[in-house]
């Protein structure tokens, strides 16, 4: 069940246990709503029938709802370059950050949803849930860094890995139907001879992603990409609780000519790459036209920790793909380990050498 409070005009969720009232968190294994007192467990349709039967008794025993201004000055509000709202199951009061969608509560732990942070136009097209829990999340990242042999000993150490925490990301998605045609002068040296050439396609394109988030390492956040789309639901702002979401601040605008540039030059790549058998091609001519155009904006999952390497003071990002488990990131280097190994190499090789001119 979902209890909501309108404090300072910002909205509040958070979703109880239908059973206990404690509070529900989503569970990417089993891909259910998990209640972390009872162990109950409920579906996405479960909670939605219990909601609406909630709403509707709710509405029968008052006479009206909020008016439509007050609404409109809700939404207005959640807009604010910070945002304080209360913990409902405590009563304490919390600053976040206006992209902030989705959070805990630093005193109970309780997950809330800022609803007010994504309305109106901010109200995500679908997400993707996580798949990947933080234990197998941990296991992944361990098995990642120890392959790797000149990092920090801390970097990989229990305490580091409780730094991982699981973020929806906003993204926009850009979708396009691209009309291609060619025409090229090719030359067989053999034969002596020279060809006019023309080519046409017609290519669907899907789901390019650009993150939608300021604060974020944008090549880190592409770098964990792709998603299987297929698995986008519509959205759900239970499928939040126990993470953290972000609310875009970046519109798709930004990313509308670089995207148009980058769909063009692919295209000409693929009509380029179909012509084969010639010694020379000669491109004379070349147009692409893109029709169909459509953006969606969804929330993406992944995992992500931070290392503040203390000797450096640089600060390390990493990421997870939430949904198939893909990690990225620029390691630190222990620069004790590196000398350990130019001695275990370099004095061996050195004595050789000194030896090699003695004899000789």
């Amino acid at each position: 069940m979902r209890k909501t409070e309108v404090i300072g005009r910002m909205e509040i969720q958070s979703y109880k246990c239908p059973n206990c009232g404690g509070g529900l968190v989503f569970d990417p294994k089993t891909q259910k709503f998990k209640c972390e007192y009872c162990l109950s467990a409920f579906t996405e349709e479960t909670l939605k029938e219990m909601e609406e039967a909630a709403r509707k008794s709710e509405e029968a025993s008052k006479p009206g709802g909020m008016p439509e201004a007050e609404k409109i000055e809700s939404q207005k509000q959640a807009e604010s370059k910070m945002v304080l709202y209360t913990c409902p199951s405590c009563g304490a009061e919390i600053v976040a950050q206006e992209t902030t969608a989705s959070t805990y509560c630093c005193y109970c732990h309780n997950p809330v949803v800022l609803s007010g942070s994504l309305d109106g136009k901010y109200r995500p097209d679908g997400l993707i849930p996580f798949e990947i829990d933080k234990k197998k999340a941990k296991e992944i990242f361990k098995n990642w860094i120890q392959k790797k042999k000149y990092v920090p000993d801390d970097f990989y150490s229990p305490r580091q890995m409780e730094y991982l925490e699981g973020i929806y990301y906003p993204y926009w998605m850009y979708s396009c139907q691209v009309s291609g045609e060619m025409q090229a002068e090719a030359l067989q040296k053999r034969e002596t001879s020279r060809y006019h050439l023309e080519k046409k396609a017609e290519l669907p394109i899907k789901d390019v992603a650009r993150n939608a988030l300021k604060q974020a390492d944008r090549s880190l956040a592409e770098t964990v990409l792709p998603f299987d789309m297929k698995k986008l639901r519509p959205f759900q702002a239970g499928y939040f609780l126990g993470f953290r979401a972000e609310r875009r601040d970046r519109e798709k605008e930004e990313f509308a000519q670089e995207i148009e540039q980058e769909i063009k030059q692919y295209t000409r790549e693929s009509l380029q790459n179909s012509v084969s058998g010639y010694d020379h091609v000669d491109i004379r001519n070349h147009r692409e036209t893109i029709t169909g155009e459509k953006w969606n904006y969804a929330m993406l999952p992944v995992w992500m920790m931070t290392y503040p390497d203390p000797k450096s003071g640089q600060m390390y990002y990493f990421a997870m793909n939430g949904e198939n488990g893909k990690v990225c990131g620029v390691l630190p280097v222990d620069s004790k380990k590196l000398a350990r190994l130019f001695l275990t190499i370099f004095i061996p090789v050195f004595v050789l050498l000194l030896l090699g001119g003695y004899l000789i």
